[in-house]
């Protein structure tokens, strides 16, 4: 059987599992109607613009 020659150091065992459980932050952009921050690719909860046309009514 495979058994490791040597013991992994708590250093090289922690720089390997490091970057592999960040979390990305989410993506936002403006939108060009009222300037609120938005979830690209959607419609606008503020005031319901999507693509310069109005999706949802909004009061």
């Amino acid at each position: 059987m495979a058994v490791p020659k040597r013991k992994v150091s708590r250093a090289r065992r922690d720089k390997r599992r490091s970057s592999v459980w960040k979390l990305e932050t989410p993506a936002f952009s403006t939108c060009p109607q009222c300037g609120e921050l938005k979830v690209p690719h959607q419609v606008c909860a503020n005031c319901g613009y999507y693509k310069g046309r109005e999706v949802i009514k909004k009061a």
